[in-house]
């Protein structure tokens, strides 16, 4: 897989996967019904807020995409194998993906990282080695999102998980519809190099 063709596939609507990571086999999919992070209603519960607060961790975007990407494969059952780590690893090296870490006394503990066309970020998986780490991660990640000028952040699926943070499911159709929106515009992931900031804290 091509950086070129996986962009092209992202604009299209569709992603690849795998049935594990030592299958060689790549498929590409297109779900009925798409999850999507709507920006202004992403769900920061009490107990999040409190942890954001409390700090003792850092948050940076770019510093170490090598190392969230071997967090998120490191499961064991996971849908990332070879090819696809190195096609995701040319994107990052053609600019068009980008990850965010957070860190806790100098350790890498979470993580996600996700594919930027456009308006558009297309969340591909994030980790947690220590509670609440990906939720670190999602929080920021979305505050900057917003800042930067996004419209879309696609899911991919909608999880249980996902949920509890604001996340819903929406037709194909109105998917399409709303990346086309997305893939309109220029926004630019500026995530700084020594940490984000933090994102605002609802009641």
């Amino acid at each position: 897989m091509s950086a070129e063709r996986l962009l092209g596939a992202y604009a299209a609507g569709i992603f690849p996967m795998s049935e594990g990571q030592d299958d060689p086999e790549v498929f590409w999919v297109d779900p009925r019904f798409r999850g999507v992070i709507p920006l202004g209603g992403f769900h920061i519960s009490r107990s999040l807020a409190r942890r954001i607060r409390r700090g003792g961790y850092e948050v940076t975007a770019n510093r170490d995409f090598g190392g969230v990407l071997a967090g998120c494969a490191d499961r064991p059952s996971t849908w990332i194998n070879a090819e696809i780590a190195g096609a995701y690893g040319a994107l990052h090296e053609a600019g068009h993906c980008s990850s965010v870490e957070v860190w806790q006394d100098g350790a890498l503990v979470g993580g996600t990282y996700g594919v930027t066309l456009g308006g558009a970020w297309f969340g591909e998986s994030m980790f947690s080695r220590r509670a609440d780490a990906s939720k670190l991660a999602l929080a920021h990640l979305v505050h900057r999102l917003r800042l930067d000028g996004f419209t879309l952040f696609d899911t991919q699926f909608l999880t249980p998980h996902l949920a509890s943070l604001g996340a819903v499911e929406i037709p194909r159709m109105v998917y399409r519809r709303r990346l086309a929106n997305a893939l309109r515009l220029d926004a630019r992931f500026r995530g700084p190099a020594k940490g984000m900031p933090p994102p605002p804290l609802t009641r």
